[in-house]
């Protein structure tokens, strides 16, 4: 789909001043604190969201629960944000001396969240007279009321957006943070005023690299607290003597001291990912808090292969649900707004990542469902300018549940009302998206011409780092550039290679040399592109490292010929 291309700023003077304006940084303290954010253990729980006298509340209940020698359940979620968290919250109990047990459901059997299935179970095993959840629970009203009929207490640590009936008991809670975030900062209070007495080396700077990464995977924006989670747990991840995430490294190529926001985003969190998606989460957790190098690589390694294989299902059910797209109605389906497509054969595990697929290749709101029995399981994504949740949420008197966030949402349906649900949500979608709204945009930070480039330029886009959701890395871009060479590169020809030069003539005399580009999956283009044509290009600035040389490369974000 053609992208429209939004030039965010006309400055051409001063770039990097450019690109700090067009993330509303302006005033001298804004810029300060971007460059230099605070450290996380500085923060106070108002500057994060949380109310502080809840905060007590549930750090008071805690204590008292150690002390009084209760059995305790961490109840964690299945993706990398709740597996990260229930990691830092157990092994900060476990380390000043609870008796406390982790506990992540079974994705297919027991559904998302708490569950009566879930409770029964922690009951059975453990007997816990106090539940605290990690990425969930601010929807699960009945099920905290059913665990406290079975004398449990609940303490509710989430981020997820607050329906309009909270369940009855203490919820720590601020959409500020991930996940692992809201659980870190529970345990870095438990930590500063109780003393460790196992498990050395806990303490909540070390947990950052968990919360790093919990943060990155889940797609919070990388701006203001989380600035300062994903800059600190990054450094933290690159110095961790975990082996846990040592062997998880070793085992997906990547180097300690290298690792950055696309490191955790591309390569860490699916393999975390994957074990909730196709298997049990529990080992995902248990490779992140094993002690024991050889146990490690063993689950590293299981990690590694589920995820391929978690890569494999995901393309054959894009395949399926591109292929049902087309066959309803020779392409009709997408002159709905809305994308609602249901199957029997779909694993509930990865609609969530089919989904996405879907609003890239076609752009529009997009809900895959897991069909089922009684019951069917759906996963939602949606685009710039549409909050999914807040609509799947309109139609809750058709929903057994539903939880998540603007861009990112889940749901529970009898199976019967599949229809009647996707024809309301059609309405809703054809109602509330606008033609604008479904074209999609690529916010480009400054045209600049390729005399500017420069090793200079990309230190000082360094300064902006670490990128992500709400903090994008810069794109430029530069008009009537000479395509000097061309090929195809990767598997089946995906990719181009390009080499590219300014087709100014003044520029031509002083400072010409050809430019190293790569364009992903823009290999549909090589026919059309011939050498010496002009073409206009959006791209960001990296640095290539290869064979102990380094040298600019641009990496292509669109092309027009």
């Amino acid at each position: 789909m053609e992208k429209k291309w939004k030039i965010l700023s006309e400055k051409k003077e001063d770039i990097l001043q450019a690109l700090l304006s067009n993330r509303g940084l302006t005033t001298k303290k804004d810029i300060e604190n971007f460059l230099h954010p605070e450290n996380p253990l500085e923060f106070i729980a108002k500057d994060v969201g949380i109310d502080s006298q809840v905060l007590k509340k549930a750090i008071a209940r805690i204590r008292k629960a150690i002390k009084d020698k209760e059995s305790i359940v961490v109840y964690a979620d299945y993706d990398a944000d709740g597996i990260t968290a229930g990691a830092v919250l157990w092994e900060t109990l476990y380390g000043i001396g609870a008796r406390v047990m982790p506990y992540i459901p079974h994705r297919e059997e027991e559904g998302y969240g708490l569950s009566v299935k879930g409770i029964d179970a922690v009951r059975q095993r453990y007997d816990p007279t106090l539940i605290i959840t990690v990425d969930h629970g601010i929807t699960a009203g009945e099920k905290v009321a059913y665990a406290q009929s079975l004398g449990m207490d609940v303490i509710i640590t989430d981020h997820h957006v607050k329906p309009k009936k909270l369940p009855k008991c203490i919820i720590v809670h601020t959409t500020e943070f991930s996940g692992a975030g809201v659980a870190w900062f529970v345990a870095r209070e438990l930590l500063r005023s109780t003393p460790l007495r196992s498990t050395p080396g806990v303490e909540a700077g070390e947990l950052l690299a968990l919360v790093a990464i919990g943060t990155i995977a889940d797609m919070v924006p990388i701006i203001g607290v989380n600035r300062s989670i994903a800059k600190y747990g990054l450094e933290a991840l690159n110095k961790t003597k975990r082996v846990g995430l040592e062997a998880l490294m070793e085992d997906a190529g990547l180097e300690k001291g290298t690792l950055g926001t696309y490191s955790i985003s591309h390569v860490l969190a699916p393999r975390i990912n994957a074990m909730g998606r196709i298997e049990h989460a529990l080992d995902s957790l248990r490779l992140l808090c094993t002690r024991r190098r050889d146990k490690a690589k063993i689950l590293a390694q299981k990690l590694g292969f589920t995820n391929k294989e978690r890569q494999k299902m995901t393309e054959e059910m894009t395949r399926n649900a591109f292929k049902c797209l087309a066959f309803q109605g020779k392409g009709q389906a997408l002159r709905k707004k809305l994308i609602f497509i249901a199957d029997e054969s779909y694993n509930q595990g990865v609609i969530g990542l089919v989904a996405g697929k879907l609003v890239e290749e076609f752009y529009r709101p997009s809900i895959v469902v897991a069909k089922s029995g009684i019951y069917s399981k759906a996963s939602a994504r949606s685009i710039r300018g549409f909050n999914i949740i807040e609509a799947i949420r309109s139609c809750s008197d058709l929903l057994v549940d539903a939880g998540g966030h603007p861009m990112a949402a889940g749901f529970t349906v009898e199976t019967k009302l599949l229809k009647k649900l996707q024809k309301r949500l059609e309405i809703i979608v054809d109602r509330k998206l606008n033609t604008e709204l479904l074209t999609r945009v690529l916010p480009i930070d400054a045209e600049i011409p390729f005399a500017v480039l420069s090793e200079k330029l990309w230190q000082g886009i360094q300064e902006l780092q670490p990128f992500g959701f709400g903090n994008p890395e810069p794109v430029f871009a530069t008009r009537n550039v000479l395509v000097r060479d061309a090929r195809l590169v990767g598997k089946d020809g995906k990719h181009l290679k390009l080499r590219l030069s300014s087709n100014n003539v003044t520029i031509q005399q002083y400072n010409n040399l050809p430019v190293d580009a790569i364009a992903f999956n823009f290999g549909h283009l090589y026919g059309q592109l011939r050498r010496e044509d002009l073409v206009d290009i959006a791209y960001s600035v990296d640095m290539n490292h290869w064979n102990g040389n380094s040298s600019l490369q641009l990496k292509i974000k669109d092309i027009r010929l």
